[in-house]
């Protein structure tokens, strides 16, 4: 037999490469599938929307700023306030979902700040931000 047969008498050794062949032909099939149906996907509903002249909004959110001292002291917008005061603007100003900017001082007790930030959370405010300086060089 010139090809070969089963009828090796036990000396076939098996076969160590791996037929690519249908792999390729798989892929090619399937590249080819996707090359057609790739621009249907491009199809839109042609839709004749109206055209409305506008102006954007800029609607900056609402911001508290609160500053704290090394006291304990509290300044609700530059203005000295006391504990009350700042709870009352927190519960008013809280639906209109306003930022609090926080200012303390670096040798504020974190105890005072924990409070404020408690106070701000309980009126329903929940974007806090703490407000640092840039070191100096």
């Amino acid at each position: 037999m010139a090809f070969g047969g089963f009828d090796d008498g036990g000396k076939a050794a098996p076969m160590a490469e791996i037929n690519t062949t249908p792999l390729v032909d798989v892929m090619l099939v399937l590249l080819v599938i996707f090359i057609i149906t790739a621009p249907l996907f491009q199809q839109a509903v042609p839709i004749d929307l109206p055209r409305v002249d506008s102006t954007k909004l800029d609607d900056k959110p609402k911001t508290i700023q609160l500053a704290l001292d090394a006291d304990g002291r509290l300044f609700l917008n530059s203005e000295a306030a006391d504990r009350a005061t700042v709870e009352a603007h927190f519960a008013a100003a809280a639906p209109g979902n306003p930022e609090l900017h926080l200012r303390a001082d670096r040798a504020t007790r974190y105890e005072k700040v924990a409070d404020i930030i408690a106070a701000a959370q309980r009126a329903g405010i929940v974007k806090i931000a703490f407000v640092t300086e840039a070191p100096q060089q």
